[in-house]
C-alpha cells in the first residue's frame, strides 16, 4: 500500500464552502479513483490543514493526485509526498 501525504492552506473565510466542495465533488471522485484504500482528513489548525490518503500501490496513488485540490475554493495544495506504507493497525 501507498500513501499520500497532503497538507494545504485553507482560507477560513471560505473554509464552509471548502467543506461543501470536498464533500460534494472531491470526494466521491477520490473513493471512485482506482486502487483507493481509505481516506482521513485532519481538522485544519490555523488554516493548515493535512489528509492522508492510502491506495493499494504507487502508481495508483500518483495517478489520484490531480483529484487532491480539485476545486475546492479557498483551499491551496503546499505539498504531496507519496510513502510506501510500512504497516498499519486497526
Amino acid at each position: 500500500m501507498y500513501a499520500a501525504l497532503v497538507t494545504l492552506t485553507i482560507d477560513p473565510a471560505q473554509a464552509p464552502a471548502a467543506a461543501a466542495a470536498l464533500m460534494n465533488d472531491i470526494l466521491p471522485k477520490l473513493t471512485a479513483a482506482p486502487g483507493f484504500v481509505s481516506g482521513q482528513w485532519l481538522e485544519p489548525v490555523d488554516g493548515r490543514g493535512m489528509s492522508i490518503l492510502t491506495f493499494e500501490n504507487e502508481e495508483r496513488a500518483r495517478a489520484a493526485a490531480p483529484l487532491l485540490g480539485g476545486s475546492a475554493p479557498g483551499v491551496t495544495i503546499e505539498s504531496v509526498e507519496f510513502r510506501r506504507v510500512a504497516l498499519t493497525a486497526p
